[in-house]
């Protein structure tokens, strides 16, 4: 899997409903609430989901 440069790439991916695209959405959402009332804001976000708890 590595290449001349010494890097490795790697990729995952998952089903739709998969509690880490829910998270994502969820982080995308709040990243684009504060950027659309400060479009030079800053954010840092983590998004817990899982069985009865987001």
């Amino acid at each position: 899997m590595s290449n001349e440069s010494g890097y490795v790439f790697t990729s995952e991916s998952v089903t739709e409903g998969h509690p880490d695209k829910i998270s994502d959405q969820i982080s995308d959402a709040v990243l684009d609430a504060a950027l659309a009332e400060d479009p030079t804001a800053r954010v840092a976000c983590e998004t817990l989901v899982t069985t009865g708890l987001v």
